[in-house]
């Protein structure tokens, strides 16, 4: 009989905690118990795992007794107070939060681009930024193969990203609007119905987004390249679910359209979806739901020695979240690393 575990997911209640939940389950991870963990408001709510009730719990310091795994994604702060007493449990945590992604020490882990990175984790592994996670996963392919010396990027980033309350007011936004009121505006400093917000995070003193620094500094970590140029400008748009990219990459060797889209349909977790003759690419109402990184309009860029465009879309919280912290968590099965070394 196959081992199983006592798996915690802590924010169940959250967005990313409801697909984690659900992505166990649909994947049949073996889930031996599934321990729901929450603020104290949320204690006691009655949540759903493979039809059955799972009564939600606070989370406090000795939440993690008796817990093999945890998947975190309670935000940076409790991350960074909880994740160490899980840790010292003796419970292995994939956390979704920035909070230990660029520690030297804290695997930064997408499953097809440096599974091996898994190997040296020390209790906690750090599931990298959705904007950072589809481009990466694309990347990687011609990166072997051309190597790929600069990366600038566009990001078009749904409201899923920032939480419920985010899709709510889009949504309260879009009708206030459309019915000739004034739109309440609560969770963005502007308007998101019918707007895009050049902002995401806190802007840096050198004039970038905190959101556009972790997509240059994860992908060096998570490519294993710092010599990669990164350039990145993240917008937020009026999009319930899916992140969409415009990407520009240059690369060090020639790469041919036709050999890009060979490599890309060969690729793991990357569905090409490339026919603009017949008006067919990427799309976030088609991406949403599905766990596979879409890429398209790969094109060749004229106004650069060696460099392409391309169109990719992703389910921000499905492969940009839950389902690659699933993932990671395969992979710990798979290498008998659901354990804290000692």
């Amino acid at each position: 009989m196959s081992k199983e575990y006592r798996v915690a997911v802590a924010g169940a209640t959250g967005a990313v905690g409801r697909a984690m939940r659900s992505i166990l389950a649909e994947r049949d991870f073996p889930v031996k118990e599934l321990v729901a963990l929450a603020t104290a408001k949320s204690a006691g709510m009655h949540l759903d795992y493979r039809g059955e009730e799972v009564i939600c719990q606070e989370l406090t310091p000795e939440s993690f007794r008796g817990i093999d795994l945890a998947l975190f994604s309670a935000g940076g702060g409790t991350s960074l107070k909880y994740a160490p007493m899980a840790r010292e449990a003796g419970c292995v945590v994939v956390d979704n939060s920035s909070a230990w992604r660029m520690e030297p020490d804290v695997p930064l882990v997408v499953p097809e681009v440096n599974p091996d990175d898994v190997n040296w984790h020390k209790g906690i592994i750090a599931n990298p930024n959705c904007s950072t996670i589809q481009m990466v996963v694309v990347m990687k392919p011609l990166h072997d193969e051309a190597k790929i010396t600069r990366v600038v990027v566009s990001t078009y980033q749904a409201v899923s990203g920032t939480g419920a309350k985010a899709i709510n007011e889009l949504m309260q936004q879009t009708g206030r609007l459309l019915a000739g009121d004034a739109p309440e505006i609560n969770v963005y400093p502007h308007q998101i119905a019918f707007n895009c917000l050049p902002q995401i995070d806190v802007f840096l003193e050198d004039g970038y987004t905190k959101e556009e620094q972790k997509m240059v500094d994860e992908t060096k970590k998570i490519m294993g390249d710092n010599s990669i140029a990164v350039s990145a400008t993240c917008v937020r748009v009026p999009v319930q679910n899916g992140h969409s990219e415009a990407i520009n990459l240059q690369f060090a060797r020639p790469l041919s359209v036709e050999r890009a889209r060979e490599l890309l349909a060969e690729a793991p977790g990357v569905k090409v979806v490339d026919d603009p003759a017949n008006k067919v690419y990427p799309m976030p109402i088609e991406a949403s739901g599905q766990d596979d990184t879409y890429v398209g309009r790969i094109r060749r860029d004229p106004t650069a020695e060696n460099a392409l465009n391309l169109w990719v879309v992703a389910d921000n919280l499905r492969k940009g979240a839950a389902l690659n912290a699933v993932q990671i968590a395969e992979l710990l099965v798979q290498r008998d690393l659901i354990r804290v070394p000692r």
